[in-house]
């Protein structure tokens, strides 16, 4: 099960990493609440047509209805908030700079468990500092400074950090599907009133974004943070942060491939680090020096 986590959360983080492009294309022609708006339905949508095939090969656990829509709401808000200051904050950064700023939720995921009490492995901390380095040299090619919009998406990698933790403690007790479905819904009614209010999208609008849109909703939304939710659900969240953190590696590789970018010195050596962060924090342990602490059988996504 820890393998098949694993490898779920690698893919997440591949198609997240080919993300970036679909959200940077769709501000062309729509604005980032239309732009949540829309996926988050998509997601929620495609998760709803899908249901019977998913519990073919997830079965659903049986929870309280009440937790499950409490896990949905909770877990909704802290998507929408921080798919907004992704969004806001992508308009105004360079994409290189806000996918690190993005993914340094692989920081704060294990330092807001620290804060919350919970023992992690001096090699989880480790794997962090490699991360971070790795993500460093993969997406920073200038000085660093902070603007409005760096801020922003700082912000959205403490939500996306609080997304993660909050999934990991309601997938342990309710039906991972069910709760990524009901997450959708409740992001995409949080930015509808400011879509209609602010943006007034027409359907000319919609149709020149439709490409990234689907993407972004159908792969990065609705098969993406599914496939989150039943990975972290036998993986610790700390290492689950880390496996995800992959998604700037992924970007990088799929520029080269796709977009014939070549890949300097800096970058492979931010892709080492990276690799080398995540292979770190999966070793198998040794039991007579330290213990993980004990997940929750049934872990889900952020």
């Amino acid at each position: 099960m820890k393998n098949k986590g694993s490898f779920l959360l690698l893919l997440t983080a591949f198609i997240w990493g080919m993300a970036f492009v679909a959200q940077s294309a769709a501000m062309d022609s729509i604005g980032p609440w239309t732009f949540n708006c829309v996926r988050s339905i998509i997601g929620g949508l495609t998760l709803l047509v899908l249901m019977p095939f998913l519990h073919k090969l997830v079965p659903p656990v049986h929870s309280s209805k009440k937790e499950l829509i409490k896990g949905g709401i909770a877990c909704g808000l802290l998507l929408g908030i921080s798919s907004m200051l992704q969004q806001v904050g992508i308009i105004s950064t360079a994409v290189g700079k806000a996918g690190f700023l993005t993914a340094l939720y692989v920081v704060f995921v294990p330092l807001f468990l620290a804060l919350g009490g919970r023992h992690l492995q001096k090699r989880i901390w480790i794997s962090v500092a490699l991360a971070t380095g790795g993500l460093y040299f993969l997406c920073m090619n200038g000085s660093f400074s902070l603007a409005k919009g760096d801020i922003l998406l700082l912000l959205c990698a403490c939500g996306f950090a609080l997304h993660i933790i909050t999934a990991d403690h309601f997938t342990s007790h309710t039906d991972g599907i069910w709760l990524s479905c009901l997450q959708f819904f409740t992001a995409g009614l949080l930015c509808a009133g400011p879509m209609f209010l602010i943006e007034k999208p027409s359907l000319h609008d919609l149709y020149n974004a439709a490409v990234p849109i689907l993407y972004a909703g159908i792969l990065s939304s609705g098969a993406g943070y599914t496939m989150q939710i039943i990975g972290q659900k036998d993986t610790e969240p700390a290492i689950a942060s880390l496996l995800m953190s992959l998604e700037s590696v992924f970007a990088c590789i799929g520029g080269f491939l796709l977009l014939h970018q070549v890949l300097t010195i800096r970058e492979i050596f931010g892709c080492m680090l990276t690799f080398s962060a995540v292979i770190l924090a999966q070793l198998p342990l040794d039991k007579k020096k330290e213990t993980l602490p004990k997940t929750s059988a049934s872990r889900n996504d952020s």
